[in-house]
């Protein structure tokens, strides 16, 4: 493990555009055609792409890589991001249904964060989480077609939760450029 102190060197394995995280043909973010039509689909495409990013961001790390803190003195690692990832779909999920709210996956505030640690079976569950939880989110919005649809306890438009979870993960896929970074040195968009 190299000290705190200590700066990796950057790199990418892009060989076509320098600052690039993979070259063209090899980046699975890239569609092949035009982008999807209608506003739903656009919304989708890129909420898949940026969930393709984050574990493109992960891709390589071992355990303890993944839940290194690398930028102190936040508690920020890519392996929180993943489990903050899932405890928030799992969460939005409770703004769109009525009844009672799924309890929290990982407990008290910020545990998602504070339980991210270097072992092996952590990784696995918070990346089984993550799966579970974005299909379930998928599952449920699916059955609302109509974006300008008002939904749950505080009557929020499935258009904006869309826009909400898009917003999310582009956020999150910037904390996870500078983790990844700060961990090995690779750089990319």
């Amino acid at each position: 493990m190299r000290g705190m102190t200590e700066q990796p060197t950057r790199w990418t394995e892009a060989t076509v555009h320098p600052d690039m995280w993979a070259d063209p043909d090899g980046d699975p973010r890239n569609n092949e055609g035009p982008s999807p039509d209608g506003e739903l689909g656009a919304l989708e495409d890129c909420l898949t792409n940026f969930r393709l990013t984050l574990r493109m961001k992960c891709e390589g790390l071992d355990a303890e890589q993944l839940a290194r803190r690398s930028v102190p003195p936040s508690t920020m690692s890519l392996l929180g991001l993943v489990r903050h990832l899932a405890e928030v779909e799992r969460d939005w999920r409770n703004w769109i249904t009525e009844g009672e709210p799924l309890p929290k996956l990982y407990g008290r505030r910020d545990a998602d964060f504070d339980g991210a640690v270097a072992e092996q079976s952590v990784v696995e569950a918070s990346f089984r989480d993550l799966a579970r939880e974005q299909a379930a989110t998928d599952a449920t919005l699916a059955g609302f077609p109509d974006l300008g649809e008002r939904v749950g306890p505080d009557r929020i438009a499935i258009r904006e939760l869309l826009v909400h979870r898009v917003e999310e993960y582009a956020r999150h896929c910037g904390h996870a450029d500078l983790l990844r970074e700060c961990v090995d040195g690779r750089v990319g968009q």
